[in-house]
């Protein structure tokens, strides 16, 4: 069940990932209704696989692995968690951008966007981005038993 719940954790973070990058290359280009339908998805995707992984990833620290008096002992892994909370939260601010297109999406329009907003929108997601490595570094140290603090 450890193995599942590993390869549940890790399909997850990869397809959170596909999903940001997906986001990144479409909103660089001029939107069209296609354009921000895929964003829209891609969004959706990341939600749902964001979800997947806090879950799956919790499960692995009080069900299975080293336990949680392993993980909350590694600078490492608090790094990792605070991290991802943080993505969680900015995340919201393309989210809610994306919803907003719904009518006009749906209405076979091309969503009006300010150009500040979808630089905003860029920004954020590469910031998500860079923040995913930075949890991939922290998940590689936490795994070789760097940062536990007992």
């Amino acid at each position: 069940m450890s193995a599942l719940f590993a390869f549940l954790h890790h399909v997850s973070a990869f397809a959170m990932f596909a999903a940001l990058v997906v986001e990144f290359v479409l909103i660089r280009s001029a939107l069209t209704v296609e354009s921000a339908r895929k964003i829209q998805v891609a969004d959706t995707i990341y939600g749902i696989a964001a979800g997947v992984l806090v879950v799956v990833g919790l499960a692995r620290v009080f069900h299975f692995e080293k336990g949680t008096a392993y993980y909350f002992q590694s600078w490492t892994f608090l790094t990792k968690f605070a991290l991802f909370i943080i993505i969680a939260l900015i995340s919201i601010i393309p989210t809610m951008e994306f919803l907003r297109w719904r009518p006009a999406v749906k209405g076979g329009q091309v969503p009006a966007v300010a150009p500040g907003k979808v630089r905003q929108v860029r920004s954020i997601i590469h910031f998500e981005m860079a923040g995913v490595v930075v949890i991939l570094l922290m998940a590689a140290l936490m795994a070789k038993g760097i940062g536990t603090l007992y």
